[in-house]
C-alpha cells in the first residue's frame, strides 16, 4: 500500500503542475513508471488492445479503482507501470489461440488480467485448452465470465467436472454467470458432496436445479441439508418437479422473509393455511413476488374478473403472468367478444390467460378482424397501458 500511496502522491503533484495536463480520467488511468514519461493504461487499451476511446476510458477507470482496492504490494501495482506485463499477458492469450477481438473483449471485461503473473495464469490457460479441451473462443468466453476465479485459483478441474455434470460448456457458463465462485470452490469438499446429497434425497433433474440455483453447490453440506428441509416444509416434496423452484426460494430468501410472505397471504389476502398450501406447492416462486405485485393481481382477479379466492390459489400461475401486458389486455378482449356474442360460454378467463401469445392472437383477434374492426389495435393499446373504453 505504501508503494501505491507514493504513486498517488506523484499523480497529485503532476495534476497540480502549471503545465498542460490530460483529462482527470486520463490521470487516474496513468501509473508512473521509473522513466520520464508516464504509462497510460487508457492509451494502451486503445493502441494495443483495440478498445474504442470510450471503452478504454471506462475500462481504465475500473482497473485503477479495482487495483487501488486490492493491491497487496508493490509487485501487483508495478505490473501496470509499463507495457511490459500487459504485453506479456496479451502474447500469452494470443499464443493459446485467442483472436484480437477475443482479447479485446477479455480485457474490457477484466482489465486487471493485464497485471497477472504470466507464470501463474499460463498453466491454468493451457490446462483449459489441453486438458479440458476448450477452444480459444470458449476460453475467451470463460475469461469474460469467470476472470476472478481464474486469477485466484486453478479452475480446470471444476470446469471439466461441471461440463460433464451439466452436459455442455454453455450450461457451465450460464451457471457461472449466476455465481462466479462455482469455479473456485472445492470440488471434493463442496460440489461433489452436495450433488451426492441431492441424489440421495431423490431430487429429480439435479443439473437443472443447479442451473437455476448454482450457488447451492457452493454451500456447506449442513447448510444444503437445511435448505432441503425448508423446501419440504413449504409442502414441496423432493421428488416433485417443482422442488427445484422451492430450493430457489429458500436459498435466495432467508427464513424470516419466507415466513413474512406466508403471513401476507393470510393477513392481507385473507387466505387460510389450507388455501396457501394449495398455491405454494404448485408455484413456489410466488413467495419471491413482491407484496404489491401479489395484491394488485389478487384485486384484479377478484374485483374485475370475478374469480373466487380459492379458485385463484388453485391456479397460482396467474400471479406469475404480467398484469399490464397480459391479464388486463386479454380480459378486455374477452369482454368485447362476450358483448358481441362471439365467445364460447364455456371459455374461462384462465384458459385465455395461460394461452401462448401467438395462439391467443390467432384464435381471438385475427379471426374476428372483420366482425370486430379495430380489435387488434385496441389490444395493442391495452398492452401498452391504454385500455380502450369500448366494451
Amino acid at each position: 500500500m505504501l508503494f501505491l500511496r507514493r504513486h498517488l502522491v506523484l499523480l497529485l503533484r503532476a495534476a497540480a503542475s502549471p503545465l498542460p495536463s490530460p483529462s482527470p480520467i486520463h490521470h487516474r488511468a496513468c501509473l508512473l513508471s521509473t522513466s520520464a514519461a508516464p504509462f497510460s493504461l487508457e492509451d494502451y487499451l486503445v493502441d494495443a488492445c483495440g478498445l474504442s476511446p470510450a471503452q478504454a476510458r471506462k475500462t481504465a477507470e475500473k482497473a485503477v479503482k479495482e487495483a487501488s482496492k486490492k493491491a497487496s504490494g508493490a509487485l501487483s501495482v508495478s505490473r501496470l507501470n509499463s507495457a511490459g506485463n500487459p504485453d506479456a499477458v496479451r502474447a500469452l492469450l494470443c499464443s493459446i489461440g485467442l483472436s484480437p477481438a477475443d482479447i479485446a473483449s477479455v480485457v474490457a471485461a477484466d482489465p486487471l488480467i493485464l497485471r497477472c503473473s504470466v507464470k501463474i495464469i499460463k498453466p491454468r490457460l493451457l490446462a483449459l485448452r489441453d486438458r479440458v479441451g476448450l477452444s480459444p473462443p470458449q476460453i475467451a468466453r470463460l475469461l469474460i465470465v469467470a476472470h476472478r476465479a481464474l486469477r485466484c485459483s486453478n479452475v480446470e478441474a471444476n470446469v471439466e467436472f461441471l461440463m460433464s455434470f451439466y452436459g455442455s460448456f454453455d450450461k457451465v457458463l450460464v451457471a457461472t454467470k449466476r455465481t462466479s465462485s462455482l469455479l473456485a470452490v472445492s470440488l471434493e469438499k463442496l460440489i461433489q458432496p452436495n450433488i451426492a446429497l441431492l441424489r440421495q434425497c431423490g431430487v429429480p433433474d439435479i443439473p437443472q436445479l443447479c442451473i437455476n440455483t448454482p450457488w447451492v453447490l457452493t454451500y456447506s453440506l449442513e447448510r444444503v441439508k437445511e435448505f432441503l428441509l425448508r423446501a419440504e416444509q413449504l409442502g414441496v416434496p423432493p421428488k416433485s418437479p417443482m422442488f427445484k423452484y422451492a430450493m430457489g426460494v429458500v436459498t435466495f430468501n432467508p427464513r424470516e422473509k419466507v415466513a413474512a410472505k406466508l403471513d401476507f397471504f393470510k393477513r392481507t389476502l385473507g387466505c387460510s393455511q389450507s388455501e396457501v398450501s394449495l398455491a405454494v406447492p404448485k408455484l413456489p416462486q410466488i413467495l419471491s413476488l413482491s407484496d404489491d405485485n401479489l395484491l394488485r393481481h389478487f384485486e384484479f382477479l377478484v374485483n374485475e374478473v370475478g374469480m373466487e379466492r380459492r379458485y385463484i390459489l388453485e391456479r397460482p400461475v396467474l400471479f406469475g403472468l404480467s398484469l399490464e401486458k397480459r391479464l388486463v389486455p386479454r380480459h378486455y378482449v374477452m369482454k368485447v367478444l362476450q358483448a358481441k356474442g362471439l365467445l364460447n360460454s364455456n371459455m374461462s378467463f384462465y384458459s385465455l390467460a395461460i394461452m401462448g401469445e401467438e395462439n391467443f392472437r390467432l384464435k381471438f383477434i385475427d379471426c374476428h378482424r372483420d366482425s370486430v374492426p379495430g380489435l387488434a389495435d385496441d389490444y395493442a393499446a391495452a398492452r401498452a397501458g391504454a385500455v380502450p373504453s369500448r366494451v
